[in-house]
């Protein structure tokens, strides 16, 4: 399904191709992210693989691609997700934007040979937890947040080729990196709404009782105090990948 730009250019730049989006259920959105993109003027061309969407074998059609989240893991053995991983090879070869948030970051992390695994303690991370830009990510983009939303109980360890952008808390370090020129993984989700946020503290409220996790309050309250420096980021990192490889 391919949903219009909202402006048919950008600096004047007219914006020909749309961005691959890769959604992993029948009610999932691309939130912030589709709406920053669209103000961008991309378009979006909406694939979701587990309902039986199949992904192209080039992305000569399309500007890059962001691959989003899921309630699943990146271990699962589903045969979508052993093929989406794999597909990831499409992007990296070809150089094109490659962006994945918490799902998405984590079958970059298995597709490039690092490691997907949960806490030994059970733990999880839901809500605003602190966020440390590392040098190579203060290098790379200078927007970074100090909390960032999070919703997950699976972290990473990078492969060796990987740069580790930013930091987190003890239980979960690895939050951010690259790969090369034109990859970037992110633990948390820049793209939550507010609606996505009430429908996700709903849906999944008994994640919020897990070691580690905020109270579903504490995760709604939170919004109002860390979401505008979350939207800052993500325009920038939307901004160095997909505008910044434009030109």
């Amino acid at each position: 399904m391919i949903e219009p730009s909202i402006q048919p250019s950008h600096e004047g730049r007219v914006v020909s191709r749309p961005v691959l989006i890769v959604l992993h259920q029948e009610t999932s959105s691309p939130g912030r992210v589709g709406i920053l993109l669209r103000e961008m003027g991309f378009a979006l061309d909406i694939r979701r693989p587990p309902l039986g969407d199949g992904l192209p074998s080039t992305l000569d059609d399309h500007a890059g691609v962001v691959v989003f989240g899921g309630p699943m893991s990146a271990n699962d053995d589903e045969e979508f997700v052993r093929r989406e991983t794999d597909w990831l090879a499409v992007p990296l070869k070809e150089g094109r934007p490659l962006l994945g948030l918490c799902l998405g970051a984590q079958m970059l992390v298995n597709h490039l040979g690092g490691q997907v695994r949960p806490h030994p303690e059970g733990r999880a991370e839901y809500g605003w937890y602190e966020l440390q830009p590392t040098l190579d990510g203060r290098a790379y983009m200078a927007d970074w947040p100090s909390k960032v939303l999070q919703f997950h109980r699976e972290g990473v360890v990078l492969p060796t080729a990987a740069t580790l952008l930013a930091k987190g808390e003890d239980h979960f370090p690895n939050q951010a990196f690259s790969f090369g020129h034109n990859a970037v993984g992110v633990q948390f989700h820049p793209e939550v709404t507010a609606v996505m946020l009430h429908r996700w503290v709903v849906k999944a409220h008994e994640r919020f009782e897990m070691p580690g996790a905020q109270s579903a309050r504490q995760s709604i309250q939170g919004r109002l105090m860390h979401d505008a420096p979350l939207r800052q980021f993500a325009v920038a990192l939307l901004h160095r990948l997909f505008i910044e490889a434009e030109t």
